[in-house]
């Protein structure tokens, strides 16, 4: 990785906390519900985006209070990824002056990964983090835009900012893609959240090639297990639930896996050695904020609320996956392990078997060659605006947590976003 002299950027502290709410209605027979009771039946007036905050008040000052439940990925509110859930909250709360109540819902207590679009789709949470890249038959065209995305930055930095801007626009951009969702009766936030990169984390180090060669290593796609195979590994499909204890078990050797969960469930006590790609990158694992049913029974100004809220907290969902890199590189130093990037050839390797993958891709029809060449375009524009938006590397991945401050604020990049992207075209009118 080229090591840049800019300094990172650190924008101004966000705003205030939500006002609080005087009155809340949970709606619906299910607990939770946005769409029964005193939430109306959709319709009704609602704002430009970057309204006053007095025109938003007098808008919907007659409406109802509400109560959504939103299920984040964090696993609770101490957990390095809990801005994915906090930042959503203060800010919908805010905007809506108190008048919508967002319950958040830790560590998928209402529904797991597995079924977690049922419970969208039946009104038992409202909104949610989900993984469909965990069901390639169900979201093929979803899927296939994470394999596309496989030869994107690599940094724990810049990197992840580029890539999530990058899946969340590009997907937008793809009709088929937003009808995979839709005709599951879900509604996209977010339809492609790239979230954070994948690092092989290991009990012995795996840098060369011949490290690779025959390690057990358990993997979170398909694409990633046509990598694993192709650099001489025996991929394993394993609920990451599993994995601690099949790491210190020996059943498998490695973990294919992003750097969160991986600090978060303190793998690093039994696989210490973290391998990393500087010129390429892995598939990514599709994931995707999405709300059910219950949202489009909402009165418009709250469905824009809500939609503009999910929108700006990917502030939150940025410094969560970032901030978590750093954690997870100084975890892997302090167990004793190696954290050193991929041979040259084992790069090479990568690269070249995911532009065959990106190629079998349009061959099987998931993704057209006009999708292919609007993801390298959107890189390379999303890489100019990121560094314009002062937010550049300033170090070696290996150095991460040396160099990284953690009082970087994520705001102008998720209004950039925003307000640049596709996502504004898909706003609730």
């Amino acid at each position: 990785m080229t090591t840049h002299l800019m300094k990172t950027r650190r924008a101004q502290a966000t705003g205030a906390l939500a006002a609080g709410a005087a009155l809340t209605l949970t709606l619906g027979a299910c607990a939770g519900s946005a769409g029964g009771g005193g939430g109306g039946e959709g319709g009704g007036d609602g704002f430009e985006y970057g309204a006053d905050q007095s025109e938003v008040d007098e808008l919907i000052k007659d409406l109802d209070p509400v109560t959504i439940k939103y299920q984040p990925s964090s696993a609770s509110a101490q957990s390095v990824m809990a801005p994915t859930g906090t930042v959503f909250k203060e800010i919908v709360e805010e905007r809506s002056g108190g008048k919508i109540t967002v319950d958040i819902v830790w560590g998928q207590a209402i529904a797991s990964y597995a079924e977690v679009h049922d419970a969208l789709a039946d009104g038992r949470v409202d909104v949610a983090y989900t993984l469909p890249g965990y069901f390639p038959d169900e979201f093929p065209v979803i899927d296939a835009i994470g394999t596309a995305m496989a030869d994107q930055p690599a940094s724990p930095f810049a990197g992840e900012l580029v890539t999530n801007a990058v899946g969340s626009d590009i997907a937008w951009q793809i009709p088929e893609a937003i009808e995979e969702y839709e005709s599951k009766g879900l509604v996209p936030l977010t339809p492609f959240a790239a979230s954070g990169g994948y690092y092989n984390v290991c009990a012995e180090p795996t840098s060369s090639a011949d490290d690779w060669k025959g390690r057990q290593i358990r993997i979170a796609s398909q694409a990633q297990a046509a990598q694993v195979t192709k650099l001489g590994g025996s991929p394993v499909s394993l609920p990451y639930p599993e994995t601690y204890e099949a790491l210190q078990r020996g059943t498998v050797d490695c973990t294919l896996g992003q750097l969160v969960p991986s600090a978060e469930s303190g793998i690093f006590d039994v696989a210490p050695n973290l391998g990393y790609t500087t010129d390429h990158s892995f598939s990514r694992t599709a994931g995707a904020y999405l709300a059910g049913q219950t949202f489009t029974e909402l009165p418009l100004a709250y469905q824009q609320i809500i939609f503009d809220s999910n929108a700006l907290a990917a502030s939150g969902g940025m410094k969560a996956v970032i901030d978590g890199n750093a954690d997870a590189i100084s975890q892997a130093k302090a167990a004793g392990g190696e954290v050193e990037p991929f041979d040259d050839d084992v790069q090479d390797n990568v690269g070249e078997y995911s532009q065959e993958l990106i190629k079998q891709a349009v061959t099987d029809g998931k993704l057209s060659q006009e999708n292919v060449d609007a993801i390298a375009e959107a890189t390379n524009r999303q890489q100019r605006a990121i560094e314009d938006l002062g937010y550049v590397d300033d170090g070696e991945t290996g150095d991460f947590d040396e160099w990284y401050d953690k009082d970087t604020d994520y705001t102008e990049f998720a209004k950039h976003n925003y307000e640049n992207g596709r996502a504004m075209e898909h706003r609730p009118s």
